[in-house]
């Protein structure tokens, strides 16, 4: 018999990895209801509360359902623009999508977020209806109403945003550091002296600099 080589080796333990891998990736993740699921997005977190069925109920922002009250409408895919114009005008929708819609072909994480909440989570069902009842339009605040406050009520009974606290604590940090009014006074006296003097120029370059020193 011929002994085998190198090469056919390393065809073999290939072939075997890639088995393993398409068997990982074929296998469904398994969420149970009230789950909390999150997937990470370039700036920020989404959240969402599994419901069942392959359907998450999470909180977007979205101008149409101030624009028309057709469903079939509100129930497609949210665009870049409707998120944004939702934003702007701080409405939102409490909305049921399938989990491939809500991930958007990013990973999930399964209720990480439990090891960074204190309270402990409510049970799953309690946690699901809670999230059925609140479906439907919202207002919406990027630091006080958003996916996380959402998900983190029906979770764990109080709504409170991690995202926020981290960017509050660094915009605190930022007005306490002095050197940041010293900058502020440059940049407006260089504006000033760039832009000439004028209400557009001179306001800002006084009360950017006077906010930041009376909040330090």
């Amino acid at each position: 018999m011929k002994a085998p080589t190198m090469l056919d080796t390393l065809t073999f333990l290939l072939e075997r990895l890639f088995l393993l891998a398409h068997v990982k990736l074929s296998t469904p993740q398994r969420f149970q209801r009230g789950d909390l699921l999150e997937v990470p997005r370039t700036l920020f977190t989404h959240f969402g509360i599994y419901l069942g069925d392959n359907q998450v109920a999470h909180l977007i922002p979205d101008i149409l359902p101030v624009l028309t009250a057709d469903g079939r409408q509100i129930q497609e895919m949210v665009t870049n623009t409707r998120l944004l114009l939702g934003v702007l005008s701080k409405r939102a929708s409490i909305r049921v999508d399938s989990v491939e819609d809500f991930a958007y072909g990013a990973g999930i994480l399964r209720n990480a977020m439990d090891r960074a909440v204190r309270r402990g989570a409510l049970p799953g069902e309690e946690v699901a209806r809670r999230a059925e009842r609140l479906v439907g339009s919202v207002s919406y605040s990027l630091l006080w109403n958003n996916c996380e406050h959402f998900v983190t009520y029906c979770r764990y009974g109080t709504a409170q945003s991690l995202q926020t606290d981290k960017f509050c604590e660094w915009l605190k940090s930022l007005i306490r550091d002095q050197r940041n009014v010293v900058l502020a006074v440059l940049l407006g006296l260089l504006s000033v002296v760039c832009s000439g003097i004028s209400p557009g120029t001179v306001l800002p370059a006084v009360l950017v600099p006077f906010t930041l020193w009376m909040a330090s």
